[in-house]
């Protein structure tokens, strides 16, 4: 499918910037509200994370201009212990990480690994309330044979992936912030991602409609891509996309941003679950 075709299907061409309604922005805070994008990738690092030298990598630069126009804060780090320290400066977490965050890195990484403390009170943090926000490789952090204490806050874990390809994306929750104007569904291109250990308390918002698709993990039943759930008091929102060009699309901007807002209380939406009405054999690996 052409790029034009592809707008034109998702009911966004000549939107403009749609990425940033005015009841996402907070505009009446009193005070900025403030995220720290943690990027920090003990295993598989993917470009848009990737610094060269002391310059921010392609998606740090992106989402901090993002953010500013959204009037956010947003703080860029690869360094673990930041965990360490004070939490309550922050009003939610965006992370696009990889692997054991308490290890070593497979390449040099700025800053420390993360201590099992310092883990401990980010879990403790969005239980309490603080927005988080996982982009793609989130779901390959802190993998485990059971269900790590991350994942279960996550919401689903990594299993694997195919080459990358057209996919469609089926929307579930078209209210959910930024689902604005796109329809029932789109068509992107990206490296899609096959989880499995999905919670059963899911609000699902994009379905990954596996149909069509080429290569045998996506041989399965629909399952989620982006959704939210409560995790306690926080609210916590995951979307697979994010591998590489992808953020160059409008469509992927509008989704992560309105998934930033609705978790740092920006935005409002009604995320009852409904894993079991949408995607209810998700956890079936093979079709039948």
């Amino acid at each position: 499918m052409k790029r034009r075709e592809m707008l034109i299907r998702t009911g966004v061409a000549g939107l403009g910037i749609l990425a940033f309604p005015f009841h996402w922005a907070g505009a009446n805070q009193q005070r900025k509200k403030k995220i720290l994008y943690f990027t920090r990738s003990a295993g598989f690092e993917h470009p848009p994370v990737i610094r060269k030298g002391e310059e921010l990598s392609v998606s740090e630069k992106l989402l901090t201009e993002w953010g500013g126009q959204a009037g956010l804060e947003v703080v860029c780090s690869k360094d673990g212990a930041l965990f360490d320290g004070d939490l309550e400066q922050y009003d939610g977490f965006v992370f696009y990480t990889s692997g054991d965050l308490t290890g070593p890195t497979q390449k040099p990484q700025p800053g420390n690994p993360m201590s099992p403390e310092g883990k401990k009170k980010l879990l403790a943090a969005i239980e309490a309330g603080k927005g988080f926000v996982g982009i793609h490789s989130a779901t390959d952090t802190f993998r485990s044979e059971g269900v790590d204490p991350f994942i279960a806050m996550l919401g689903a874990e990594f299993l694997s992936h195919g080459a990358q390809q057209v996919a469609t994306m089926k929307i579930v929750s078209p209210k959910f912030p930024g689902m604005e104007g796109l329809g029932t569904s789109f068509d992107i291109h990206d490296e899609w991602y096959a989880q499995h250990k999905f919670a059963t308390d899911l609000h699902v918002i994009l379905v990954q409609e596996t149909q069509g698709m080429r290569g045998e993990m996506y041989q399965r039943p629909p399952y989620p891509a982006t959704w939210a759930r409560m995790h306690g008091r926080g609210r916590v929102f995951y979307t697979s996309m994010g591998h590489d060009r992808i953020w160059n699309e409008k469509v992927f901007r509008q989704v992560l941003l309105g998934g930033i807002a609705w978790s740092i209380g920006n935005a409002e939406a009604d995320v009852t679950p409904n894993f079991h009405q949408v995607t209810p054999s998700a956890n079936e690996l093979k079709n039948k």
